[in-house]
């Protein structure tokens, strides 16, 4: 395997991208509109690929949902190894204002600093930053 690419399904997708470059950084790249495709008749508007390019390693994929019943966070949890203790606490921080703390940020037996947050969409993200 080369790499592995997360895809996320996200209703308002246009807005959810902006958010997570907000906490991640990066550069929204390669949206593409369900405009004038006969398939997404009726999800005018939406997205059907977006890319977040946190940096040459990192890309998130998302799309918008599209008629499906759409459960938060299921079966998700996506786990960012970070460069730096600000790094960590700053995403922290950010995804918990209107997340779930399921894991308090904190010094790990294995030399880690270590948090899990539930974000405002139901996504868990294991945060972890190696000492």
């Amino acid at each position: 395997m080369k790499k592995l690419v997360p895809h996320i399904r996200i209703e308002d997708c246009k807005e959810e991208v902006e958010y997570y470059q907000k906490a991640f950084g990066g550069e929204i790249k390669n949206t593409q509109l369900s405009d004038g495709i006969e398939m997404f008749k009726g999800h005018e508007g939406k997205y059907i690929h977006a890319e977040l390019h946190i940096n040459d390693n990192c890309i998130i994929y998302f799309a918008d949902i599209f008629g499906d019943q759409l459960v938060n966070g299921s079966n998700m949890l996506l786990g960012p190894d970070l460069d730096s203790e600000e790094e960590i606490t700053k995403i922290y921080e950010f995804l918990a204002e209107e997340g779930e703390i399921k894991m308090e940020l904190q010094d790990t037996f294995w030399g880690a600093k270590h948090a899990i947050v539930k974000d405002k969409n139901g996504i868990s993200w294991e945060l972890n930053y190696t000492k």
